[in-house]
């Protein structure tokens, strides 16, 4: 299926995304679900988590800002998604940083996400390389952590997503780079956290969990570079971007798409 034919049925579904996100990331991500055509909620507690990702079409867990309380309910949630069959997405963000966020980054892989979705430093650690990673910020290109990401996807048996100027995808086999975009997207605070939840919303369709990453990032790069004509900063950039998540045509998404497609890995 076509990244334009899964946007289509995303706006029809209107997927309910349960977001367990940092608090820097909560309202644009929110606004990004919102503006794309699918349905954001913010529940992480573990009263309700477990009990709430049944009740919805995927489930993204972010790491940015830890807590006991946070871990416990991203537990709950991962446990009442994976018991009801649905997907989850995990974003480990700044996962080499210290002790704490790599014991949870490497307990949470090991529940196996249908995907996951980081830069290349994130990548890196997780499969157990080093990285010039600090703090949230990559500072590894996206091309040198390909094949850590094609090994991570084998070992999860999900979907492995690189994001940077030029994005890559992979399970393991297939793989495919992504273009487009705007120099403006990394100055804007969390629009990668926002990526996860919209990944989540595309994955949330019940199709196959590649495909819908790369229209999930598709979309997202397709409606940055529309943005960013006529975008003169980051500031202009950030309204601009949420129209053209919100405005982007199903036609448009499959013309625009800047796509290549590797050959399968050996």
């Amino acid at each position: 299926m076509t990244s334009g034919a899964l946007l289509k049925e995303l706006r029809q579904t209107n997927p309910l995304v349960q977001c367990i996100t940092n608090y820097v990331a909560m309202n644009i991500a929110a606004n990004v679900l919102l503006a794309a055509g699918a349905s954001p909620a913010m529940v992480s507690d573990a009263e309700e988590a477990g009990e709430f990702a049944g009740l919805a079409h995927a489930l993204t867990v972010n790491i940015g800002t830890l807590s006991g309380p946070f871990v416990e309910g991203m537990r709950a949630a991962i446990a009442g998604a994976q018991a009801a069959g649905k997907p989850w997405v995990l974003d480990p963000v700044a996962c080499q940083a210290t002790g704490l966020r790599r014991r949870v980054s490497a307990e949470l892989l090991a529940r196996q996400p249908t995907v996951v979705r980081g830069n290349a430093s994130e990548i890196l650690s997780l499969a157990g390389e080093t990285s010039r990673g600090q703090g949230v910020d990559g500072r590894d290109g996206v091309e040198v952590a390909e094949a850590a990401a094609r090994a991570l996807a084998r070992q999860t048996g999900g979907v492995v997503a690189v994001t940077g100027a030029v994005d890559f995808v992979t399970d393991g086999s297939r793989a495919v780079r992504i273009g487009g975009g705007s120099p403006w997207m990394p100055l804007n605070t969390a629009l990668g956290c926002s990526l996860t939840c919209l990944c989540g919303a595309y994955v949330g369709l019940g199709g196959d969990p590649f495909e819908a990453t790369v229209a999930a990032l598709s979309h997202y790069a397709v409606a940055g570079s529309h943005a960013h004509e006529g975008a003169t900063g980051p500031g202009s950039f950030a309204p601009r971007f949420l129209d053209a998540l919100h405005n982007l045509a199903p036609e448009a998404l499959d013309a625009g798409a800047e796509l290549r497609v590797l050959e399968d890995a050996a």
